[in-house]
């Protein structure tokens, strides 16, 4: 007997302010970063650490160009103390400020 998850399942991911990628395709991220971000804010985390791993940099170009269009963002980058190039930081505003 197999427990796996079966492709065509959604899975149901933490809402807790870490968001890790490492498991989606690149085709998947806009709408999940997005969603995840709205979740967040909704719930008050307006700190959120979205690991996508240091590779050549596909999934980080992904998610930049998703924060930097984003009104809910103040501001996101690689602090030392969040995964470095691995994961971003991002600074959201509340929700009643948009």
């Amino acid at each position: 007997m197999c427990d796996e998850i079966p492709d065509d399942q959604p899975v149901e991911l933490p809402i807790d302010g870490t968001l890790d990628l490492h498991m989606f395709q690149p085709a998947e991220i806009r709408e999940l970063v997005s969603d995840y971000l709205t979740l967040c804010r909704e719930r008050g985390i307006l700190t959120v650490r979205i690991i996508h791993g240091k590779g050549i940099g596909v999934q980080r170009e992904i998610v930049h160009g998703l924060l930097r269009g984003n009104p809910a963002v103040v501001r996101y980058g690689h602090p030392a103390d969040g995964g470095s190039w691995g994961a971003t930081v991002v600074e959201l505003r509340p929700r009643e400020e948009i």
